[in-house]
């Protein structure tokens, strides 16, 4: 289960979003967020899907690696399915229990908000199979820059270290958690409070490894004189495109596209 998060970690490849400058990616991304979150009707998300398809596409990520992904978080895809089967008063009253009642209304909502979830797992899940943490940093670094963020290189940093050891503590997590199993800890029996409880000999153990990466990795960059972001230079120099300004002409099409449909057909 582990394994299966996909945020985090890099796909190798030399696919056209491979290629294109991390600013792009970042700004595609907050730009197909918009657009995501703009549409109310299920139907919309025909556009959506086409977007969608066409990045994943241009990815060379394979659809079962992103499919994967989803995996480890269906407990907050069904909890959000179920709060608004529960929580969404209009629509025809299909069953009903003292207080509680389900719509249809209900349930088309709860199924349209597992699916927007799903879509922004996986194309944000891209953004890093598609870029290394490298690169991904400068990225950051030039956005919030060109923001006029103080301290803009520090928090590209941290960012971008808190993404590159997500796949590092899952790895640890899985040789603690195989360690205690051999020791005889049982994980997957018992109700929630009981697996709650045998999950204590895999935090404390989790967190004290954390600590230690951390406390090494600042050991080393100190030892190589780091100062932080003022006057350091790079090996690769961020550069736009033709690919770059293309995407993102796309990308402001598709939000102009969803806001007109929005205002225009049925009304803000």
């Amino acid at each position: 289960m582990l394994k299966d998060i996909t945020i985090g970690q890099f796909y190798p490849g030399n696919s056209l979003l491979h290629r294109l400058d991390p600013r792009t990616k970042i700004l595609g991304l907050v730009l197909y967020m918009i657009s995501v979150f703009i549409i109310q009707e299920l139907w919309d998300y025909a556009y959506v899907l086409v977007i969608s398809g066409l990045i994943i596409a241009c990815s060379g990520v394979p659809l079962k690696v992103l499919l994967r992904g989803v995996k480890p978080l269906w407990i907050i895809l069904v909890f959000t399915m179920i709060l608004h089967f529960f929580m969404t008063p209009e629509g025809n009253i299909l069953w009903q229990w003292k207080i509680f009642k389900i719509t249809d209304a209900g349930i088309a909502k709860g199924f349209f908000m597992a699916f927007r979830l799903v879509l922004l797992i996986n194309i944000t899940a891209l953004l890093t199979l598609t870029t290394t943490p490298i690169i991904l940093t400068d990225g950051l670094e030039s956005l919030m820059k060109v923001c006029f963020i103080p301290m803009a290189h520090e928090l590209a940093m941290m960012m971008t270290i808190a993404l590159r050891f997500i796949p590092t503590l899952i790895e640890e997590t899985e040789k603690i958690m195989k360690a205690q199993i051999a020791r005889g800890a049982d994980f997957e029996t018992g109700n929630l409070m009981t697996r709650a409880k045998n999950l204590i000999p895999l935090l404390i153990p989790l967190f004290l490894s954390a600590f230690r990466r951390a406390d090494e990795l600042a050991m080393a960059m100190e030892a190589r004189c780091y100062r932080g972001g003022e006057g350091r230079t790079r090996m690769r120099q961020l550069k736009l495109q033709g690919s770059d300004a293309a995407a993102m002409m796309i990308m402001m099409c598709f939000v102009v596209f969803c806001i007109a449909d929005r205002i225009w057909i049925k009304g803000f």
